[in-house]
């Protein structure tokens, strides 16, 4: 009995064994098959390498492929990467979702939410495209397109594009037809809420509105980015951060029809270094205090930067009215090549339809440097401090400034007003009067 027994059971561990591999193997790898296991002829799985479980051996790469994306930039995928980004999510060690390479992934509006299990990666090798049809974003939300909201420990890489489709949503922006409404449209992908991010080796193309932009966040890195759009294309801003700290931006090459980057209201800690603006409208601190709003920003640090062609260099600007503060902020080792303004504060700011009225209260603006700037301007004015009357500019210094003309013909200078400022080494063109 014992015999018989022994025999009826081995078959059953056998069907036990390859149905407990096959469950194992719901992590789908790089090239959309399931796990790492291989079959020896026996109801034995093969020994995890180094004495690691055989959980712990299995792949956890997953392809939006293995959930369905079709990546022929036509049929819509926006449902594969969800699904693919909710197993990694639920993972319970680290995680890649993959974007293979040489297709276009079609998407609609989509948010990727955490919290998650583990720290996830999204690899983009191939190219994330924008729904060419503006329909698809209801009046409810036409602010985002790509989201990712409240996730730790998040990297987005891969040497991939991503492709707003802005083309098809330009034209019917108010600032390039005077006669439509203004309306809001996408920010290619949009930050919310994380801490601990990495996003990396990535191009950002086209977006049809701001491409990038980090939101109630800490402890992010965003290097080694490509982010272009044509000079005309119309609030297409690279970078922008708002309420976030402990952020650091380096090598990227940003062309947009707007600001390269645009560093708002509770921005603190912020160290950008090695970026190559150009076209667009320079490096902005601002706008800050819009809607008699407060705004607080300091520990802001722009480190070697080229801007080329741009219509502002280092910028500071602040809507009347506002109130907080904008401090602590240094602009240096920075070259320019036919910039328009330079260097400018702009306390009386307006980007309205109407004309801003006077208003007495402003966002103090103080304990900002400029440093090692150097380069050509198209205009004149190479130095502006256009600074309020009830609540100066004060603590602004000046230092080692050399800023020439682009065809080489005159000289340049300063208008200044309402600002305490002082100089070190030469500044040229010469500061002028200082408040006493």
């Amino acid at each position: 009995m014992k015999l018989v027994y022994m025999v009826t059971l081995l078959p059953l561990l056998f069907m036990s064994g390859v149905l407990e591999a096959a469950g194992a193997g719901n992590d789908s790898s790089a090239d959309g098959t399931n796990g790492n296991l291989h079959s020896s002829g026996t109801s034995r799985p093969a020994a995890a390498p180094r004495g690691r479980s055989l959980q712990a051996s299995q792949s956890s790469v997953y392809s939006v492929d293995r959930y369905g994306a079709r990546g022929d930039g036509r049929n819509d995928d926006t449902r594969a990467l969800e699904m693919a980004w909710k197993a990694a999510c639920a993972s319970p060690r680290p995680a890649v979702v993959l974007v293979p390479d040489g297709r276009r992934y079609l998407l609609k509006l989509l948010t990727l939410r955490g919290p998650c299990k583990s720290s996830v990666t999204l690899t983009v090798k191939g190219t994330l495209v924008a729904s060419p049809n503006r329909a698809d974003w209801s009046d409810n939300d036409r602010r985002h397109w790509i989201v990712f909201r409240s996730i730790d420990k998040l990297t987005v890489n891969g040497g991939g594009a991503i492709d707003g489709n802005g083309e098809k949503w330009w034209p019917h922006s108010c600032k390039i037809n005077k006669a439509l409404p203004c309306k809001e449209a996408p920010t290619a992908l949009s930050f919310h809420y994380c801490v601990d991010l990495k996003v990396e080796d990535l191009k950002i193309v086209n977006s049809q509105q701001i491409h990038m932009s980090v939101e109630d966040s800490a402890n992010a890195l965003l290097a080694r980015l490509s982010i272009t759009a044509p000079g005309t294309s119309p609030n297409t801003d690279g970078i922008h951060i708002t309420r976030s700290k402990d952020v650091r931006v380096t090598d990227c090459k940003i062309k947009t029809g707007d600001d390269c980057m645009s560093i708002e209201n509770g921005t603190h800690n912020l160290h950008v270094s090695k970026v190559n603006c150009g076209p667009g409208h320079g490096i902005s601190i601002g706008s800050l205090g819009d809607d008699n709003s407060r705004a607080e920003v300091s520990g802001i640090t722009i480190d070697s930067v080229q801007l080329h062609g741009t219509t502002n260099g280092a910028r500071i600007k602040t809507y009347q009215g506002g109130s907080g503060y904008a401090k602590d902020i240094t602009f240096q080792n920075m070259v320019m090549y036919d910039v328009k303004n330079p260097i400018i504060i702009d306390q009386n700011y307006c980007d309205k339809a109407k004309p801003c009225g006077e208003q007495e209260s402003a966002v103090q603006v103080s304990g900002v440097v400029f440093k090692n700037i150097r380069g050509t301007t198209s205009t004149k004015d190479a130095i502006k401090m256009n600074c309020s009357e009830n609540v100066p500019c004060q603590g602004i210094t000046l230092q080692n400034i050399d800023l020439k003309m682009q065809d080489g013909k005159g000289n340049t200078r300063s208008t200044c007003q309402n600002a305490k400022w002082t100089e070190f080494g030469t500044v040229r063109p010469q500061p002028c009067t200082a408040i006493k």
